[in-house]
């Protein structure tokens, strides 16, 4: 099993920038792919960006040029620097994780608690 806890949500004015980070713990494994989701009020649940074990990296098109996800293989952590916010990007986002499969099309079977994300002037 894998234990994942993010870190580093909260409010923010549009066109400030975040960091969100998530550390995944419980076993020796390195984990090949971890990423976010995110899910706004009353909309489905969306991915937004992912980085596997080799650096590969996938954005959604929504926050590609914006947001910059950077990973550490030594620890299983990564983290979602996300520039330029707007307001549409408010949502609950989630950490995935899935051990030997891509999570752009769909989620793997790990999840986080879900850290809240707010853009509002």
């Amino acid at each position: 099993q894998v234990q994942l806890v993010e870190s580093g949500g909260g409010l923010v004015l549009p066109g400030g920038s975040l960091t969100l980070s998530c550390a995944a713990s419980g076993d020796d494994f390195s984990i090949y792919a971890m990423g976010w989701y995110r899910q706004a009020p009353g909309k489905q649940r969306e991915f937004v960006a992912m980085v596997l074990f080799t650096k590969e990296k996938r954005y959604a098109p929504s926050v590609r040029g914006r947001f910059i996800i950077t990973r550490d293989n030594t620890t299983n952590t990564i983290w979602l620097q996300m520039n330029n916010l707007k307001p549409t990007d408010t949502a609950v986002y989630y950490c995935n994780a899935a051990w030997d499969r891509k999570i752009v099309n769909a989620p793997g079977n790990f999840w986080g608690q879900g850290t809240q994300v707010t853009v509002s002037s």
